[in-house]
């Protein structure tokens, strides 16, 4: 396996997101400006993979109004890992977040998505632990 740190993960993942492995749900609204958008549970579960920890998820508001879930990953250390934050930058805040668990075996909502963002990462640091 091919050594890499954090900062090679987050330059891989940022020239892998693209509107293929974008959300359906947030597809209307993906632009290359903001390719982090529609990708935060798929790079959630991709750095589970990776390092292990948590998955947390939390609300979407804006103006008052929920607009979906964001997904980030705190580490077993307590540090939290947000990849995609930057996604909201039309002002909108995260509430409610729980620590959730991965279900065991194989994703299965946005499966295609995810097997493609993992194996344009892999293209860029080598080859990827498997799935816990």
């Amino acid at each position: 396996m091919t050594p890499w740190n954090l900062l090679d993960l987050d330059r891989a993942l940022r020239a892998s997101w693209a509107v293929d492995t974008c959300s359906p749900d947030d597809l209307p609204d993906w632009r290359p400006a903001n390719p982090a958008w529609g990708h935060c549970d798929i790079t959630a579960l991709l750095v589970h993979d990776l390092l292990g920890g948590e998955l947390v998820v939390g609300e979407v508001h804006l103006d008052g109004v929920q607009h979906g879930y964001h997904w980030w990953n705190r580490l077993a250390s307590g540090v939290e890992l947000d990849l995609t934050r930057e996604q909201f930058q039309r002002g909108q805040t995260i509430t409610t977040l729980r620590v959730v668990q991965r279900p065991p075996g194989p994703t299965l909502r946005r499966r295609a998505e995810y097997l493609l963002l993992r194996e344009r990462v892999a293209a860029r640091l080598g080859p990827l632990p498997e799935p816990s």
